[in-house]
């Protein structure tokens, strides 16, 4: 079997915000930004890889969810416990000081981790954890 991580979803609230910090700070491509209904989905992803992508969604779109869901959603989304994604750098200090000098939300600085993992964490503007960890 052949198969590859394509596409993930992070929720976002903020399109321009989020552009901002994917594209501008963490130096990803924007691959699409579709709007429609006043929404927007960006997809961004690595220069480097262009088949992995992270599409950047508004969480009122989806299909189904009550009132009461999308108020939870928002809790969450502002507490930075709805989602989260884990991304590696060969350099995490050097990754940790661009993201830094680029604004975002220090969640911890770059450690070495008990379980053998050196890794720092931000939240981008949604709120979401992103997590980048030391690889190679």
């Amino acid at each position: 079997m052949d198969i590859i991580i394509h596409s993930t979803f992070l929720p976002q609230n903020d399109p321009d915000a989020a552009l901002a910090f994917y594209r501008d700070t963490l130096g990803f491509e924007v691959r699409n930004d579709v709007g429609y209904n006043g929404m927007r989905w960006i997809t961004v992803g690595p220069t480097d890889q262009p088949g992995t992508n992270i599409v950047l969604y508004p969480p009122e779109a989806s299909p189904g969810i009550t009132d009461d869901e999308r108020r939870t959603i928002d809790e969450m989304m502002a507490k930075g416990t709805y989602a989260s994604i884990v991304l590696a750098s060969k350099d995490v200090d050097a990754a940790f000081e661009q993201l830094q000098a680029g604004d975002a939300e220090v969640v911890q600085e770059p450690t070495d981790q008990p379980y053998g993992v050196r890794d720092c964490a931000f939240r981008d503007p949604a709120g979401n954890m992103v997590r980048i960890q030391q690889v190679g």
